[in-house]
C-alpha cells in the first residue's frame, strides 16, 4: 500500500513557475515508477509526465515538453514536478500516481493516487 500526498499547487500568473511535490508513505518508494496527471473542469484526467522507478528516465506529454519537469528524491520518498512558463490552459486539479511497472500514459495503469492540488493560472 502506498499513500500519496501533493502539495505546491496555487495561484500565478502566465509565464510564472510552480514547484509541486508528491510525498509517498512506505519504504518501497524506489520500487514504483511515478506519474503526474492533470484534469480540469469539464475535461478528461491527462496525463502530463512520469519517472521511471529504474534509472529515473522521464517522459512527458507534448503539451508540456520544454516546460514541466519531473524529478525525484528516493531519499525523501518524494517526486517533484519542476512547472515553468505556465499558461491559463496548465489551470487544472494535479495528481501524483504510482505503479509497480515501468511509466505509462494511461491513468488507469496505475494503482495508487493522491488526493490532487489545485493549480491555478492566470492571464
Amino acid at each position: 500500500q502506498v499513500q500519496l500526498v501533493e502539495s505546491g499547487g496555487g495561484l500565478v500568473q502566465a509565464g510564472g513557475s510552480l514547484r509541486l511535490s508528491c510525498a509517498a508513505s512506505g519504504r518501497t518508494f524506489s520500487s514504483y515508477s511515478m506519474g503526474w496527471f492533470r484534469q480540469a473542469p469539464g475535461k478528461e484526467r491527462e496525463f502530463v509526465g512520469a519517472i521511471a522507478r529504474s534509472d529515473g528516465t522521464t517522459y512527458y506529454a507534448d503539451s508540456v515538453k520544454g516546460r514541466f519537469t519531473i524529478s525525484r528524491d528516493n531519499a525523501k520518498n518524494t517526486v517533484y514536478l519542476q512547472m515553468n512558463s505556465l499558461k491559463p490552459e496548465d489551470t487544472a486539479v494535479y495528481y501524483c500516481a504510482a505503479r509497480s511497472g515501468p511509466p505509462k500514459v494511461a491513468a488507469t495503469s496505475y494503482d495508487y493516487w493522491g488526493q490532487g492540488t489545485q493549480v491555478t493560472v492566470s492571464s
